[in-house]
């Protein structure tokens, strides 16, 4: 880790210092509070702070401690994500209509970590109802990236990843559906983890208005945020249980243990771009530094394999699934336009802008044969991982970019001085997304512009500590988590 200051240390060191008696609960809280009131102006990240409440948890958790009292992460200051459910705090997603919407109980998660002693400071602000991969809305604002305010921290855990890079508490809570996890976190340079679909129980994140069940989501997940590999393990361990209103789940899933302990054993299959969108320059060459360093480190890196499954195939796959969960919530009259879009577009027509048109109005037959494509090739990745222990992939196909607000269907994403469709870049979550696969967003270097580049390690099904090891493993040879500067 970089820096000496609370602000920059992980969230396992804060507890080392805590329980030394280094530092109190009330310091670290007084610290964040203080960092936020100074530079969140500019960055505009805690949307909604909660600091007394902040620190009347500290206060408690360091009773607690000359109690003797021992928890995970007992006087840890960390946020939360807009769109958890936290009692007595607004829950818009966004949304101005309900932006006097106040939940009088909190997520299942935000249940979970205060348990284990966390400090919340408060929640981050996210683009309108978490669809962007910027975040910004009418009733908060935008969000900046501390490496540069006019560029995007990513969407739509946008405003917890600038809140880590900008040392406002060591943790946060995210979540990710279309790389909501890890593109903010390759944007800022930090670190996030996408779990096995179905791993961490998501009741309570939960859109305004609507009752917080025990029930998934196809596609999503919601997962921990760091500023360390091994903080995401840590964050995991709390999350990562049985949701007890659930029928007929009665036991805790014992997640294996990593694949193996040391770097010079996994075996990597490098991958630096995708068939339906381009890397960027600078990804690309900061993803070719990563194969050169795990090769020097004694790891086997392969740069191609057959058993990679069929990525296009894949991405037309994971864009119907996803519009399809996305679309259900569109409005009725926005449905029917949609529906008269879909009857109109060429049978021929396999872009990724026609699929998400047919996605939206998917019929049910359709999404279960959707589904079985999904089968077979959540099956080619079973043989994959047979062979390779991680596949190292890019998060997003360039650093981040100048803020755009403009209408979705018409914005572009230049790559190297071309432009491509926006929301194509959102092939790139669906490789780890599509299959229910786990995915552990590292930072790897900076471009050429001095702006963070992330990738995501991905795994087997279930392989959630293999993927976190490989990433604590990299963050040990090549170095990780680096403040932004004035931070």
């Amino acid at each position: 880790m970089t820096g000496s200051e609370p602000a920059h240390r992980s969230a396992s060191e804060l507890v080392g210092l805590l329980d030394e008696g280094a530092v109190s609960a009330v310091e670290l809280a007084e610290d964040a509070i203080a960092r936020i009131e100074r530079y969140d102006p500019t960055i505009n990240a805690v949307c909604v702070p909660d600091f007394e409440r902040a620190l009347e948890a500290a206060r408690a958790a360091d009773a607690a401690r000359a109690r003797g009292e021992t928890r995970p992460l007992l006087g840890v200051p960390m946020t939360v994500k807009e769109s958890y459910n936290v009692a007595g705090l607004p829950t818009t997603w966004g949304v101005p209509d309900f932006e006097d919407f106040v939940p009088d109980t909190d997520a299942l998660a935000v249940e979970r970590v205060k348990a284990a002693g966390a400090v919340v400071l408060g929640k981050t602000n996210v683009p309108l109802v978490l669809g962007d991969v910027q975040s910004y809305n009418a009733i908060y604002g935008t969000t900046g990236n501390p490496w540069d305010p006019e560029r995007t921290p990513g969407g739509s855990s946008g405003g917890s990843a600038a809140a880590l890079a900008a040392g406002y508490g060591a943790l946060s809570l995210g979540s990710d559906i279309g790389g909501s996890l890890r593109n903010p976190a390759h944007y800022c340079g930090v670190y996030a983890h996408k779990p096995t679909l179905g791993l961490v129980p998501a009741r309570g994140h939960t859109p305004p208005g609507v009752p917080a069940l025990p029930t998934e989501s196809d596609l999503a997940v919601i997962g921990p945020m760091a500023r360390s590999a091994t903080d995401l393990a840590l964050l995991l361990d709390v999350l990562a249980e049985p949701d007890p209103l659930s029928s007929g789940v009665a036991y805790r899933l014992a997640l294996p243990a990593s694949r193996h302990a040391e770097l010079a054993d996994y075996r990597v299959l490098v991958v630096d771009t995708h068939p339906s969108i381009p890397s960027a320059a600078s990804v690309r060459s900061a993803i070719g530094g990563l194969a050169e360093a795990l090769a020097k480190a004694g790891a086997r890196v392969e740069r191609e394999s057959p058993l990679l499954p069929d990525q296009a195939d894949a991405a037309r796959v994971y864009t119907r699934l996803l519009m399809s969960t996305l679309g259900s919530r569109f409005p009725a009259e926005v449905y029917e336009q949609v529906l008269a879009a879909a009857a109109g577009l060429d049978p021929a027509d396999e872009s990724l802008r026609a699929e998400r048109v047919r996605g939206t109005v998917l019929s049910h037959r359709d999404w279960i044969l959707a589904d079985a494509r999904r089968a077979v090739l959540r099956q080619h990745w079973n043989e994959l991982f047979a062979e390779f222990d991680v596949v190292v992939h890019p998060v997003a196909p360039t650093p981040a970019f100048p803020h755009d607000h403009g209408p979705m269907g018409d914005r572009q994403i230049t790559i190297d001085g071309v432009d491509h469709d926006y929301l194509d870049q959102i092939a790139l979550a669906g490789v780890a997304t599509l299959p229910g696969l786990p995915a552990t967003a590292l930072p790897v270097g900076l471009s050429e512009d001095g702006l963070p580049v992330g990738v995501q390690a991905i795994g087997p099904m279930y392989g959630d500590r293999t993927t976190i090891r490989f990433a604590e493993l990299v963050e040990r040879e090549l170095g990780g988590f680096t403040p932004p500067p004035g931070y």
